[in-house]
């Protein structure tokens, strides 16, 4: 009842127009704060909102280069590799000298020792023992030319009381470069021989020889080594103090030494 009555009342104020309502709950368009207002607002928060969700993928994008930085490995680094090489051999020449221990073993003593009917020869150039002394130059290169005299107490089945077997040789040597201490060499050479009694001169002849070795180097001075060589001996006929006839023959021997040489340097090249 009193709803109805304040509607009725003359004095009520009167509802404010509909356009003004309008108006008040909607901005003017004309108005230039109002249209902008809102679209600037707009755009702020488009602005922001963007940012908001460009900062964090930008972040991660950093955070992945980063990353990817990070992991990714050092350069590899290649050692520098030298190859092991000899040096170059000294060009020295020497002179080479030494001793040696012999031994001629016999192999076949030809028509010296040759049967002869109806008697008994026994032979006179057998197997023996004894020392040899060289001297040769050594070139810077692979090569020893020198010579040797060397003598031999023979098996002379007692004919002789001491059968010394002499021989007098110009031999060479080829030494190939193996860059080790140990060197193969291959010898030759040729000689004269004679054969005796206590050192007497009996019978001669001519030789011939060639062989192989090993030399080892104890230091830059000094060698040792090893050869084997064959030897075939071509000897004239005499006729010995038992007066036995020997004939001419082509006795055959093996000899062995075991050398000892030094060297003295003689210059450089």
């Amino acid at each position: 009842m009193t709803v109805a009555i304040a509607l009725l009342s003359p004095t009520a104020s009167s509802a404010p127009p509909a356009d003004r309502i309008q108006g008040a709950l909607s901005p003017d368009a004309s108005s230039p704060d109002a249209s902008s207002a809102p679209v600037d607002a707009r755009a702020e928060a488009g602005a922001a909102t963007g940012g908001a969700l460009a900062s964090p993928a930008a972040g991660a994008a950093t955070e992945a280069r980063g990353g990817a930085t990070a992991a990714e490995p050092p350069p590899l680094v290649v050692p520098r590799v030298e190859i092991a090489t000899r040096p170059p051999p000294l060009h020295v020449e020497y002179a080479q000298y030494g001793v040696a221990l012999a031994a001629e073993i016999s192999l076949d003593p030809g028509a010296t020792c040759r049967e002869q009917p109806g008697r008994f020869v026994p032979c006179i150039l057998g197997s023996g023992g004894g020392l040899s002394v060289r001297g040769g130059y050594r070139s810077p290169g692979p090569w020893y030319f020198g010579g040797a005299y060397q003598f031999t107490k023979m098996d002379s089945s007692n004919l002789y009381r001491l059968g010394i077997f002499q021989q007098l040789r110009a031999e060479m040597r080829y030494l190939p470069d193996t860059g080790y201490r140990a060197a193969p060499y291959f010898s030759a050479g040729v000689g004269g021989v004679v054969y005796g009694n206590e050192w007497g001169v009996e019978t001669g002849g001519a030789l011939i020889f060639a062989g192989v070795g090993i030399e080892l180097e104890v230091s830059r001075r000094a060698v040792i080594g090893v050869s084997c060589v064959y030897r075939p001996v071509l000897l004239a006929g005499w006729r010995d103090t038992a007066h036995h006839e020997r004939e001419t023959a082509i006795a055959q021997f093996v000899g062995f030494e075991f050398l000892l040489e030094v060297r003295t340097e003689l210059g450089r090249r």
